[in-house]
């Protein structure tokens, strides 16, 4: 079986936003792309967040979606990983932490995305190899 990592298996085209954006052009986003999460970056890209659609139903049920920024709601305390991270560590930490992506930085930078749906993928992968 072959160890795949990150940088292997990542979205690396990232749609990201600022914390100055109104929830509403998030949900807009989430929608139209049909991701769950967006990393929140700086101008130079740097990791500041996430917003996902859960913070964004949360928010909904006591707030103006109209009138709130991505920075009043976002998660700062982010899983992240390497490019190098296997995707063994990856699915790991989805099962144990209960997360559906996890932001591939590198040098403080978002590089990528890696989700569920990419290590299924992978798996699935990896069990046709192995079947032929």
């Amino acid at each position: 079986m072959k160890i795949r990592k990150a940088s292997d298996i990542m979205t690396s085209d990232v749609i990201t936003t600022k914390k100055t954006i109104l929830l509403t052009e998030v949900m807009e986003v989430l929608l139209e792309k049909h991701i769950s999460g967006i990393p929140v970056v700086d101008d130079q890209g740097r990791l500041e967040g996430i917003v996902t659609e859960i913070d964004l139903v949360n928010s909904m049920l006591s707030g103006n979606a109209g009138e709130t920024t991505v920075g009043e709601i976002m998660s700062t305390k982010i899983t992240c990983f390497p490019p190098s991270a296997t995707c063994a560590e990856m699915a790991s930490c989805f099962t144990t932490k209960r997360i559906r992506r996890v932001p591939i930085v590198d040098k403080d930078k978002v590089v990528g995305i890696v989700s569920r749906r990419d290590i299924l993928k992978e798996m699935l992968s990896q069990y046709n190899d192995i079947k032929q």
